[in-house]
């Protein structure tokens, strides 16, 4: 018996159907689904509902949304080394594996094992910030957690620029004056990174790729590091510091506070069942042609 968790994108009701379809699918042929007590509220499957994976068995996630539905599933299972499915209902969609009207030949295809598992590296990111106001007391821990796309050091909203001291091994490298900088992996390299014009990176890539966003310098240029180095960014300045993880806002440091990435010893696990051609699918997912 197979136990499936459903991840459906709370603002379409498409796909809390799949799931409903999906689900009813999945009792017929013998298996279990459950759906977390957020999501279970926004689709109206609150017969399925539980309030945390903790204490049950989960043999796959099947996110139904874009990229950002996959990156909510693929932070929650990846502590737990749990693949994720990804449905497609986005825009783009490079992190989703299949289209809806797919879906049930997709859970039959786990269901038989026939499927591969894809692992693609994750950022373990920390951040400390300094009491407000006094950069010389001892730091409080703000975060530990792992980002799939990026890590982004910003500006906060209606702010100015902030500056930035980037180490790299504990050595210092550089000041930057900027909106924000970005520690990307090679999979988020088509995400934020790409609209700042960073570089692509294949997927099956180890490495930690650094851009600066509008940087108020000469030097604009990104660096691409080898996998097993550590990026610190720390705070300077009067100005406080956004701290966003694959999308998501998770904490406002001050000056002083430092952010450290490196690359985590958990991977993300994709499910797939055909080897991708990731220029095949850049080129698609663009509309590229040949001249």
């Amino acid at each position: 018996m197979t136990s499936f968790l459903l991840i459906p994108h709370r603002g379409r009701p498409e796909a809390a159907d799949l799931a409903r379809k999906s689900i009813e699918w999945i009792e017929a042929h013998g298996h279990v689904a459950k759906v977390l007590a957020d999501d279970a509220h926004h689709a109206g499957l609150s017969k399925w509902e539980i309030d945390s994976v903790d204490g049950y068995e989960i043999n796959l996630a099947v996110s139904m949304g874009g990229d950002g539905t996959m990156l909510r599933a693929l932070d929650l299972m990846c502590p737990l080394g749990v693949p994720v499915l990804g449905v497609n209902f986005g825009h783009l969609g490079y992190l989703t594996e299949v289209e809806p009207e797919e879906t049930e030949i997709a859970l039959q295809r786990f269901i038989d094992g026939d499927y591969a598992v894809q692992e693609r590296m994750t950022i373990d990111v920390t951040a400390t910030s300094a009491p407000r106001g006094d950069a010389t007391k001892s730091t409080i821990s703000l975060l530990r957690r792992a980002a799939m796309n990026e890590v982004v050091v910003e500006k906060p909203p209606m702010g100015t620029t902030v500056h930035l001291e980037v180490s790299i091994n504990d050595r210092p490298f550089l000041t930057y004056a900027v909106d924000g900088i970005i520690i990307a992996t090679p999979t988020g390299s088509t995400a934020y990174n790409l609209s700042a014009r960073g570089p692509i990176l294949s997927p099956s890539l180890e490495a930690l790729l650094m851009t600066p966003v509008s940087p108020h310098m000469l030097f604009d240029r990104s660096l691409v590091l080898d996998k097993d180095e550590t990026l610190t960014l720390s705070v300077l300045g009067r100005r406080d510091a956004a701290v966003v993880v694959d999308g998501q806002h998770v904490a406002t440091i001050a000056a002083g506070g430092v952010v450290s990435c490196r690359r985590s010893n958990i991977p993300a696990r994709l499910v797939t069942f055909a080897e991708r051609d990731f220029r095949q699918v850049l080129k698609s997912k663009f509309g590229l042609t040949d001249r």
